[in-house]
C-alpha cells in the first residue's frame, strides 16, 4: 500500500540555505498560511472572551520572545523585563499625548525608545554575567518602577496615562474584533522577524556567545557588542508588546509592571522552552490559559460542600500566584527543555510513521 509522510525519510538538504530554511516542507508553509487565514476569520466566529485571550497571547508573546532571545539564545539573564514592557506602554502613550504622533507610528517608536533604555541598563553585561547580571537587571526593575511613580511628565504619576486606540485612515480600532487584527499583524511580523534574526550572522553570534563565550571571542565575535545588542533586541520586543498592551486597554498605570510580571515572563520562556521561537509562543499560551483553567476548577470545587467553606475561599486569592511557582518547579523537574522540546519529540516519533491514504 502506498504511503505519504509529512516529511520524507532521510535528510536530503545539500546547501546551507536548505538547512536554515524557516519551513522544512511545503506542507508546513501551507499549514502556517492556513492557520493565519483562519485566525483572520476568528472575530466572525469567536466571542469577546476568546478574542481577549488571543490578544493577550499576542502582546505577551511578543515580549516573551524578546526575553527568550536574551535568555534562551544569548545566555544572558534579565529580571526586569516587566519594567521594560511597562516603559514601552508609557512611551507610546507619551509620544501620542505630547507630540500628537499617530498611534500607528508611536508603537514602533516606543519599541526603539525601550531598546535604548534596555541597552543602557544592559551595559553591565559587558563586564558581568550570571548572578551578578541578574542582580543588575533586578535593580533596573526597581529603578524603572520608581521612575514610573515619580515622572509625572512621562507616566502621569499615580494618575496614570491615557493611551488612545490605534487609528488607521481615521478609523479607530477600539473593540476586540478590530484590535484583533492589529495584534495578529504585530504577532506575525515580530515572530517572522525573530525567526529570521536567528538565521543571520547576528543570530548565530548570539548562540555562540551562549554556548561558549571564550570560543566565540577566539572566532572574532565581539562579546560586548552582541551582549548589548541582545539586550537591545529584547527590550525592543518588550516595548512593542507593552505599547500594544497600553493601547488595547486605553489606559496605562504603573501598578501593573512589578517584579511579578518579570517572573511571569521568565515562566513563559521556561515552560515554552529556552532557545526556541515557537517555545516562547507556546509558553505564553500556557500561562494565559493557566488562570482560566484554575478559575474553572475553582468554580467546580466551589459547587461542592467543602469547596464553599471559609478556609477554602480564603485561599483562592493565593492559588494563582502559587500555581505559577508550582508550574515552573514541575517543568524544571519533569520537562526542563519545555513544551517546544516535547513537540519536537512528538514530531520525531510521527516522522517515520506511515500515513496511509
Amino acid at each position: 500500500m502506498s504511503t505519504v509522510s509529512m516529511r520524507p525519510c532521510g535528510d536530503f538538504r545539500t546547501s546551507y540555505a536548505q538547512d536554515r530554511t524557516i519551513f522544512e516542507t511545503r506542507f508546513t508553509l501551507f499549514l502556517v498560511i492556513g492557520t493565519i487565514v483562519l485566525l483572520c476569520l476568528a472575530p466572525f466566529v469567536l466571542d469577546a472572551y476568546f478574542l481577549t485571550l488571543g490578544i493577550q497571547v499576542a502582546y505577551l508573546g511578543i515580549a516573551a520572545l524578546g526575553l527568550n532571545i536574551l535568555v534562551g539564545f544569548t545566555g544572558q539573564i534579565s529580571l526586569g523585563h516587566g519594567a521594560f514592557f511597562g516603559f514601552g506602554a508609557f512611551a507610546s502613550a507619551w509620544l501620542h499625548n505630547s507630540f500628537g504622533i499617530p498611534v500607528f507610528f508611536c508603537i514602533p517608536l516606543a519599541g526603539y525608545m525601550t531598546m535604548v533604555v534596555g541597552m543602557i541598563f544592559g551595559s553591565p553585561a559587558a563586564r558581568i554575567k550570571g548572578l551578578y547580571l541578574a542582580v543588575a537587571t533586578l535593580a533596573a526593575q526597581f529603578i524603572l518602577e520608581d521612575f514610573f511613580a515619580r515622572a509625572d511628565w512621562f507616566t502621569g504619576g499615580s494618575y496614570g496615562a491615557a493611551a488612545p486606540p490605534v487609528a488607521i485612515f481615521g478609523y479607530e480600532l477600539t473593540g476586540d474584533q478590530s484590535f484583533w487584527y492589529v495584534a495578529l499583524f504585530a504577532l506575525v511580523t515580530m515572530y517572522l522577524w525573530g525567526t529570521n534574526l536567528m538565521r543571520t550572522r547576528d543570530g548565530r553570534a548570539f548562540i555562540a556567545v551562549r554556548d561558549h563565550y571564550l570560543s566565540a571571542e577566539i572566532m572574532g565575535i565581539n562579546l560586548t557588542k552582541y551582549r548589548l545588542l541582545s539586550f537591545g533586541v529584547s527590550s525592543f520586543y518588550a516595548g512593542i508588546g507593552g505599547a500594544l498592551y497600553g493601547h488595547y486597554l486605553g489606559f496605562v498605570s504603573a501598578e501593573g509592571f512589578t517584579i511579578l510580571m518579570s517572573i511571569q515572563f521568565l515562566a513563559m520562556i521556561i515552560i515554552g522552552g529556552l532557545g526556541s521561537v515557537k517555545g516562547a509562543l507556546m509558553g505564553t499560551i500556557f500561562m494565559v490559559m493557566l488562570p482560566e483553567v484554575l478559575e474553572g476548577i475553582v468554580g467546580l470545587l466551589s459547587a461542592t460542600g467543602w469547596g464553599s467553606s471559609t478556609a477554602f475561599t480564603d485561599g483562592l486569592a493565593y492559588m494563582k500566584e502559587m500555581s505559577i511557582g508550582l508550574v515552573i518547579i514541575l517543568f524544571l523537574i519533569f520537562e526542563p527543555e519545555g513544551l517546544a522540546h516535547r513537540w519536537h519529540q512528538i514530531k520525531a516519533y510521527w516522522k517515520f510513521y506511515p500515513f496511509s491514504y
